[in-house]
């Protein structure tokens, strides 16, 4: 298990900051060599699932989500979201909090991250890794910046 953790504060209004954060196709420009797939159209919500396909080619797995919990921030209070990973290759969850404050908008970014057949020696050296990755994306997906290299 590993267990990481993104913080960032950003100008823009909660509400803006949440629907950059779970506009889930945008993960696809900006996560190196993956490619989210959404097999329903429409909203998010709670039950929502998507898969992000991770590889070059043939070589690759698939990480299945689920959407468990679903709370936009409104009126002050904090926007929540809870994603379950399902997969054979990758599991855990992720949470995004996005939180209004009066010098912006602060934006926590939790998630446990187990990866089959990697030791758990290697989970410090994971969580750097990670927490470096979903760093960038963070910021690229809060300022609007062009998709990463491919």
């Amino acid at each position: 298990m590993t267990v990481f953790r993104v913080v960032r504060t950003t100008p823009l209004p909660a509400p803006e900051a949440w629907r950059r954060l779970t506009d889930w196709s945008a993960h696809s420009g900006q996560v190196p060599l993956t490619r989210i797939s959404m097999p329903a159209p429409g909203p998010t919500g709670e039950g929502t699932r998507f898969v992000a396909r991770t590889g070059v080619g043939r070589l690759g797995f698939d990480d299945p989500m689920e959407v468990v919990r679903w709370e936009p921030p409104i009126a002050g209070r904090p926007g929540h979201c809870r994603l379950e990973k399902r997969g054979a290759v990758v599991r855990g969850w992720a949470e995004i909090e996005v939180r209004q404050g009066p010098d912006g908008t602060r934006v926590v970014w939790t998630e446990d991250l187990r990866v089959r057949g990697l030791p758990r020696l290697a989970g410090p050296a994971l969580a750097r890794v990670a927490r470096r990755v979903f760093g960038r994306v963070v910021d690229a997906l809060l300022t609007g910046a062009a998709p990463a290299a491919r």
